[in-house]
């Protein structure tokens, strides 16, 4: 006695594999479906209909005629056609000879098209299809961004969706990008899902202005501010990116409803202040750069991301001055010495080499940070103070609430 047990349940579970579909199909639905048989001509295609299902062998066939796929392996099709009960499926109009008719179905459903970039012409490029088909691609439907470069497209085989037909054929023209648009828009959902700000993720510079540079993370743009290129200051984004250049990016802020999305470079970058005692201890002379003059000091530039304060009362070589300019320049080259660093809130306290300070330069600095940052409670973008300005409020604020 035959035991069909095994074919019941496999019966079974084609019927409840929500991979196959039981509805009417419509020319250009895309469904699942599961391969049957191969054929030296045809691929059959189980598609939970009582008409049967298949498509060209040529389709998915390697370069040495070698099939591809086997019975029970799953595909992504296309319904072309439907012709006596029998329905032709594609994952492609290819390259091979296809008929007029067929490229009309695959205009009418939206199904993706193979073409090979033939050469550049008037307005874009001559796109060859279906073997020997001459089609038109606008420099616009090309590509995401704008063409700069057109031989870097000339001998490319691509997919492209037919947006016109014409003329009985005669006329065709073409779009890649409808399917890069479709492929950005299922990438952005499926990073929609897991994306969160804080991530570090890595990306493409895209595009540099003046006011930062944008990043494609694979599936959306954003910006990375010019404050959030580097821990130290930018003067010229030129000078640190590059369009194309690869990048680690932490993510600042996501808005998926207004399509905003800003990154950081310098958090993705390690921490100038994780071991700033060992590299400035208390006591050591370096040489350093003053950076910007306020009435209360001048601040000077360590390292990238390492600024710190010579308060007035440290500058004069003991005698009193009226503003730090008596005494330095913004640009000049000092050296100084390490009189105090707070990690915590990121700030180093200097003198120049040499000087000394009287014993209550420390409490009128606080004074004089204390009144400059009530006047500059939001410094202008591209301020030199930087995350010392930030912290030095801070710090003040703190000795306020004691």
């Amino acid at each position: 006695m035959t035991d069909n047990t095994s074919d019941h349940e496999s019966f079974a579970d084609l019927f409840n594999d929500d991979t196959i579909t039981n509805k009417h199909l419509a020319p250009g639905q895309k469904i699942k479906a599961r391969v049957v048989d191969v054929s030296q001509d045809s691929i059959f295609l189980d598609v939970g209909e009582k008409s049967e299902g298949f498509l060209d062998r040529k389709e998915l066939e390697d370069e040495t005629g070698t099939i591809t796929v086997k019975a029970g392996d799953t595909l992504e099709v296309y319904l072309l056609s439907t012709t006596h009960n029998e329905m032709l499926f594609t994952t492609k109009i290819g390259g091979g000879s296809t008929s007029r008719a067929h490229l009309e179905e695959a205009h009418h459903s939206s199904i993706p098209l193979e073409g090979l970039v033939k050469k550049e012409i008037k307005g874009g490029f001559e796109i060859t299809v279906a073997g020997n088909v001459r089609t038109f691609c606008p420099y616009s439907q090309m590509d995401l961004k704008k063409i700069t470069d057109p031989e870097k497209y000339i001998g490319q085989h691509m997919l492209f969706k037919i947006t016109q037909f014409s003329e009985g054929g005669r006329n065709i023209v073409l779009s890649r990008r409808i399917i890069l648009e479709e492929e950005r828009e299922q990438k952005r959902e499926e990073l929609r899902e897991h994306l969160q700000e804080g991530m570090t993720v890595k990306g493409k510079i895209t595009s540099i202005k003046d006011f930062g540079a944008f990043v494609d993370i694979g599936g959306i743009e954003g910006l990375i501010p010019i404050s959030e290129i580097g821990w130290s200051r930018t003067e010229n984004i030129h000078d640190v990116l590059t369009e194309d250049q690869d990048v680690e990016v932490v993510i600042l802020k996501l808005d998926w409803e207004n399509g905003r999305f800003s990154f950081s470079l310098k958090e993705a970058l390690p921490d100038p202040w994780e071991d700033i005692a060992k590299q400035f201890p208390v006591g050591s002379f370096h040489a350093a750069k003053v950076i910007r003059l306020a009435k209360f000091g001048a601040f000077i530039n360590l390292a990238a991301g390492i600024d710190g304060l010579i308060h007035i009362s440290k500058l004069g070589g003991g005698r009193r001055i009226n503003h730090p300019k008596e005494v330095v320049e913004e640009g000049q080259a000092v050296e100084v010495k390490i009189e105090s660093i707070d990690q915590e809130q990121k700030r180093i306290s200097l003198s120049l080499a040499g000087e000394t300070a009287d014993e209550e330069a420390a409490d009128r600095e606080e004074d004089d940070v204390r009144q400059y940052m009530q006047k500059h409670d939001k410094p202008a973008a591209g301020d030199s103070l930087g995350t010392l300005g930030e912290m030095l409020k801070a710090k003040l604020k703190e000795k306020e609430q004691k």
